[in-house]
């Protein structure tokens, strides 16, 4: 993952993906239109051989575009799966253990929900970034903790670590937490669910961070 200066898209796929091989084709469609900097895939519900057969699918495409592709939860996956790292949430591996297991150069992101503390020390543990959400209402997950865009114009104050805005995010909602220091956009249902496909979805985007930051 880069450290551009601008605000960048953290894309995560569907929590289900019925044909892997098609959905592919989607993917690829979105990260040509350009913007993004790091794809999670992120199933749930589902056993370990469909989740290693969706990254078979997935994860080609993605690295020969030299992004970032990680799995969410699982560093074992994660490291049988050819991945770039891992995202582990405050109920899922320690980044302690998934560290261990997939070693310094690995990208370890963690799930800080709306917690300066668990930030602070996510941060301080080595973590590549770290995680904060939900900001909005979510169609894709539940929302148990509410954030405010103020977190992240203090987390930005107080580290280089970069951060990772998540929660119902879309182009017409994105803007404060651009504004606030956002360094990358975890979006989903506003990519795979937009009416003119992923690569309409991204070019929304796009538009909506350039016109916040200009």
């Amino acid at each position: 993952m880069s450290e551009d200066a601008s605000t960048a898209l953290y894309l995560i796929t569907p929590p289900r993906l019925d044909d892997p091989l098609a959905f592919a084709e989607q993917l690829k469609a979105a990260l040509d239109a350009g913007g993004v900097d790091c794809v999670q895939l992120r199933l749930k519900d589902v056993d370990d051989d469909v989740i290693r057969r969706a990254a078979d699918c997935l994860r080609p495409p993605t690295q020969e575009r030299d992004i970032a592709f990680v799995m969410n939860d699982r560093p074992d996956l994660a490291r049988e799966t050819g991945c770039d790292g891992v995202h582990v949430g405050q109920d899922d591996a320690s980044y302690k253990d998934a560290r261990v297991l997939l070693g310094s150069d690995a990208i370890v992101g963690v799930t800080c929900k709306a917690s300066r503390h668990l930030a602070i020390e996510a941060g301080e543990a080595g973590a590549d970034y770290v995680a904060f959400g939900a900001f909005y209402g979510s169609a894709t997950k539940d929302t148990t903790v509410q954030a405010s865009p103020e977190i992240l114009s203090w987390w930005t104050e107080t580290t280089t670590v970069p951060c990772v805005a998540i929660g119902g995010i879309t182009p017409v909602n994105c803007g404060p937490l651009v504004a606030s220091g956002a360094d990358f956009l975890a979006v989903i249902s506003a990519v795979w669910g937009h009416p003119e496909g992923p690569a309409a979805a991204m070019a929304d985007f796009r538009h909506a961070i350039s016109e916040t930051v200009s």
